[in-house]
């Protein structure tokens, strides 16, 4: 028998119980006891036969069916997949695929997750590269996001005691965080006797001498506890999602523009949380459509877990069962991908948006397709409407789902963000009217790409030129600045000289016209100086050539983001699958 299957069960039951690094009074033990009580009355009962069989080896059950450690945490889907990964890949649990879903599915929903409590981290599971900050505490963020990101940590709750305990696992399991991440750093020495403050001045706070981990666990087991006002609300109020019928699809891609089009879910038979999906959607900038089937999971009555052939889906649904919202993805880092909302189709029309956002004020005639759906039939220019100064002249073609106008918008027509109606239907802040395109802003701001492709995948950074206008004001930088959506521009990669001789763009890799960057193939590159990795960093520069008016060539508006081309990511510390 492994080793690791022998103590197991004693590791695990030890660690249902707080060790102490110093000394306690009577008092302090009283205390400490009672607290202890306290929490394990906290625990969740494990109702599921599956589980207690499968985990009882290793996590003790009492006579209220309250598991060590099991019952005494709450997390994602992802996290609970995680943890089950850990335990087959440490712990040598035999586990079919099967009961490992079921195992996952049962965990999620009755130590799961409210939605208020899941939004605030919905960026970890979403797979989102954004720069998060975690505001309520920089020590405990500063410990954590050593190794990982602080959504991972802020998707889970746990008792006071669990917090010392995963600080533990982290120890135990990856010996160098203790040095990484929990370590105290060398303090500067003090003096024995602290200076009198100055008069009228309040003395200075003593210094805080806790060790990080100590910091860190005191504020999670406040911020993040097992026991919450919304997780009670939640669960008390939590049924099967009811989800089948036709949802009308809107979103964004960056570098693709804008998506439209329509998901049909149908509820998957024997099951009350399990779908399948017929899905179908156009780019609406160059008329790609796509059509895909899938299958999805809701776990904990609105997590929505889905997969297509070639996208993986994160959403959530609204506590309304009317809308279902968040990312789709792919890719081998999942960093390409595109917002997505579902909205529940019924008989009357739906206004979902239009193939492009900015409509400029001046003389001639331009083209807008509204998409949507239950258009009605023989639509006229009476049916649509888009404000003052816009006049539609013409109904070019007209489906249930996509309408052509030919309009005009004055030049005198005032500027700013316009509702569009459609026989009755609207969408707030549908187009926005402009004048001139003022300036260019690249995203992101900073963008990172890892080259890949010998020995790792490669990860792709996708950038876009968002149009800026300055408004009725007609400066820059103001509170009235008119954001006009991904406008055409020409992209370019220029050196960021950081180096004498610095040729980066020479070797990192190329952008194409959607603004897409692919890095080399990883290194060593023999034709470069010291045979040095195909890594470096550059300016993204987008170029946009205003239309003229009179004829005359117009001077090009450049907008740049930096660029960080880096090694492939060697270790991952996440799992993205979540019972698919």
């Amino acid at each position: 028998m492994p080793p690791n299957r022998v103590f197991g069960p004693i590791l695990a039951t030890l660690s249902f119980f707080p060790f102490t690094l110093y000394a306690q009074t009577p008092e302090q033990k009283a205390a400490a006891d009672t607290a202890r009580k306290e929490e394990i009355e906290q625990g969740t009962p494990i109702r599921s036969e599956l589980v207690r069989k499968t985990c009882s080896p290793c996590h003790a059950v009492d006579e209220k069916q309250r598991m060590t450690r099991i019952s005494y945490r709450r997390t994602t889907p992802e996290g609970w997949e995680q943890t089950l990964k850990r335990m087959v890949s440490l712990n040598n649990l035999q586990l079919e695929p099967a009961a490992a879903r079921d195992i996952v599915k049962y965990l999620s929903n009755d130590l799961g997750l409210a939605p208020e409590e899941a939004k605030p981290g919905a960026f970890e599971v979403e797979r989102r590269m954004i720069e998060y900050r975690y505001a309520a505490d920089k020590d405990t963020e500063a410990t954590c996001t050593k190794c990982h990101s602080m959504g991972r940590v802020i998707s889970q709750r746990r008792t006071k005691t669990d917090w010392e305990m995963l600080v533990a696992m982290h120890r135990g399991y990856y010996p160098l965080s203790d040095f990484q991440a929990f370590r105290r750093m060398e303090t500067p020495r003090r003096p024995l006797v602290p200076p009198p403050p100055a008069p009228g001045v309040a003395p200075a706070p003593p210094p805080d001498d806790r060790h990080p981990m100590e910091k860190a666990i005191a504020h999670l087991s406040i911020a993040f506890p097992l026991k919450t006002p919304e997780w009670s609300a939640w669960s008390a109020n939590m049924r099967s999602p009811k989800l089948a019928g036709k949802w009308a699809l809107s979103g964004t891609q960056a570098g693709k523009g804008p998506v439209f089009g329509q998901v049909v879910i149908a509820a998957k038979p024997g099951t009350d949380d399990e779908f399948t999906t017929s899905v179908r959607f156009v780019f609406a900038k160059t008329g790609e459509t796509v059509q895909e089937t899938g299958k999805a999971t809701v776990f904990t009555g609105f997590q929505w877990r889905g997969r297509t052939s070639k996208l993986r889906e994160v959403m959530f649904v609204d506590p309304n069962m009317r809308e279902i919202s968040g990312r789709w993805f792919t890719g081998a880092y999942e960093e390409i991908g595109f917002e997505v909302k579902l909205q529940r189709i019924g008989n009357d029309p739906v206004v979902l948006g239009l193939d492009h956002y900015g409509l400029r004020a001046g003389p001639g005639a331009q083209q807008v397709t509204i998409h949507g759906a239950n258009f009605p039939s023989g639509l006229d220019v009476a049916s649509i409407d888009f404000g003052r100064g816009v006049k539609v002249l013409r109904v070019v073609s007209s489906t249930p789902e996509a309408v052509k106008v030919d309009l005009e918008v004055a030049s005198e027509a005032p500027l700013g963000k316009r509702d569009v109606f459609v026989s009755g239907a609207a969408l707030g802040g549908a187009a926005v009217v402009y004048d001139k395109i003022d300036a260019i802003k690249v995203r992101p701001l900073a963008g990172m790409a890892r080259v890949g492709g010998a020995n790792f995948p490669k990860q792709l950074q996708q950038f876009e030129a968002i149009g800026y206008s300055n408004g009725p004001d007609g400066k820059p930088d103001t509170k009235d600045d008119l954001e006009l959506g991904p406008v055409n521009v020409v992209w370019s990669v220029e050196e960021y000289t950081a180096t004498y001789g610095d040729d980066d763009k020479e070797w990192i890799g190329a952008i194409d016209d959607s603004g897409l960057f692919t890095p080399n193939v990883d290194g060593p590159n023999p034709k470069r100086h010291n045979s040095a990795n195909n890594i470096g960093d550059v300016w993204v520069v987008a170029a946009h050539v205003p239309a003229s008016s009179d004829g005359k060539p117009q001077k090009a508006i450049r907008g740049r983001a930096h660029l960080l081309v880096t090694v492939p990511l060697y270790m991952r510390w996440d799992t993205v699958e979540a019972a698919q």
